[in-house]
């Protein structure tokens, strides 16, 4: 049987997929017995392949830097209970950038002293609850925070261990609302600005801190490993020129966004070979710099832990061709539970889950259920002509999906599922439609007569 192309790329779709005769498989289980099962729409994560990343990361990075180092999973990516304990068992440290993400990792009792958090706008609640459960690391944006932290760490008589984020000034090569180390980003000081300079100065004169060194990101869906060199090596730069000034440079973290494919045309990234190279990059910069003593690596992978460890599971709901137009297949999800395409033309690619026998000699849209004419997952992709009843499985739908869901058009969001060693386990039903009046002040159930 020829397999469709996404699911012979081997790094799109999770790494136990294959075919079950005509059926997909992931993680033993069959998808077609799972939509019976659960129903769809239905995200399903293959653990094998989160754990296989989180093994191989950590072993590269430790096998290429000399130094100590950690990998930290970035919770944006997508914050679940299930997900947190995982990344935990496999040693990782956590990026959390919201007093809810902080809340979900103190709630799965995540060790607090792993945690870093990060944002642009951190409200003083959020860092009063970072201070209190004694956050490892809190990643200071701009001088306005580094003050606010700096007073209520003060007032906690505790001494606070802070990275500031800087800009390394660097335009990566991707969409531009992924770019994060630009001139002009709302994220960090500016390294040629001077803002940087001075705001490592400012954060050395307040005793409630202790600087442990800088942050930088660059950018997500990273594929060149020459921006991070170039984003490093300015990095030890600004920091060797205030050496004279107090700053010991103790950590660094270049950030992460390491590149993932989402159709079988995107280029490919070994991930933990990437993490590797950085990890000799940063080692060669410090010893071009000048520092004999290698500061503690931090690096934070999301996206690419993550992204190809699950698919989105959506059913056929009808299928329209147009008159020399496209032929438009209706799914019973869509933007609701994948902005990414709507948002910024993000490209996917598709299987029929149900009939992966048949030739894929059809060119289709895959279009979502919701009011807008934007609600298109896939603009083309060539599949078996579908029919209603099919299952259509979108792959690299770990990340950035879920994690900015929404109940547009009044929709439930989906249920997860978790496959592993042939079995399923539920680890988010299915929203109900009274789940989506339960937090209106009036509530929902209809007044007695």
């Amino acid at each position: 049987m020829t397999l469709p192309p996404a699911l012979e790329a081997g790094d799109i779709f999770p790494d136990t997929a294959r075919a079950r005769g005509a059926h997909l498989e992931i993680g033993g289980c069959d998808v077609v017995e799972l939509a019976e099962r659960f129903g769809t729409p239905l995200y399903i994560y293959d653990e094998a392949s989160v754990q296989s990343r989180a093994s191989a990361y950590t072993n590269a990075l430790a096998r290429s830097y000399p130094g100590r180092s950690l990998v930290c999973f970035a919770a944006k990516a997508y914050c679940a209970p299930w997900l947190l304990r995982l990344v935990e068992r496999q040693g990782l440290g956590l990026d959390v950038v919201s007093g809810g993400e902080l809340h979900a990792a103190l709630a799965v009792g995540f060790p607090a002293g792993r945690v870093y958090f990060h944002g642009n706008n951190k409200t003083e609640e959020e860092l009063e609850r970072a201070l209190d459960a004694g956050v490892g690391r809190i990643v200071l944006d701009n001088l306005e925070e580094l003050a606010r932290v700096a007073r209520l760490a003060e007032a906690r008589r505790v001494r606070q261990a802070v990275l500031l984020r800087v800009g390394p000034d660097i335009n990566a090569h991707t969409h531009a609302h992924l770019q994060t180390g630009a001139a002009d980003t709302k994220f960090g000081l500016g390294i040629a600005s001077g803002q940087a300079a001075e705001g490592l100065r400012a954060a050395l004169a307040e005793p409630s801190l202790d600087l442990r060194g800088i942050h930088a990101h660059i950018g997500s869906q990273i594929f060149e490993i020459e921006t991070y060199a170039e984003a490093i090596d300015r990095l030890f730069a600004l920091a060797a020129s205030l050496r004279e000034s107090g700053l010991d440079l103790r950590e660094l973290s270049p950030g992460g966004g390491f590149g993932v494919r989402y159709t079988p045309e995107d280029p490919s990234l070994r991930t933990e070979h990437a993490i590797a190279q950085i990890g000799a990059l940063v080692a060669t910069a410090a010893q071009r710099h000048g520092y004999a003593r290698l500061p503690d690596l931090t690096i934070e992978p999301g996206r690419s832990l993550i992204a190809s460890s699950a698919v989105a599971l959506y059913r056929v709901g009808s299928v329209k061709p147009i008159p020399n137009g496209r032929t438009y297949v209706a799914v019973d999800g869509g933007m609701a539970d994948n902005i990414r395409p709507t948002a910024y033309g993000a490209e996917y690619t598709a299987v029929v889950a149900d009939r992966l026998a048949d030739p894929a000699d059809t060119e289709v849209a895959v279009a979502g259920r919701y009011c807008e004419s934007g609600d298109i997952l896939i603009q083309r992709v060539k599949v078996p002509l579908p029919r209603p009843g099919d299952l259509v499985a979108i792959p690299s739908a770990g990340a950035y999906q879920l994690s900015m869901a929404s109940n547009y058009n009044m929709a439930p969001r989906p249920a997860v599922v978790v496959v592993a060693n042939g079995e399923a386990r539920l680890v988010r039903r299915r929203e109900s439609y009274d789940d989506l009046l339960r937090s209106d002040a009036e509530g929902g159930a209809a007044s007695p007569p």
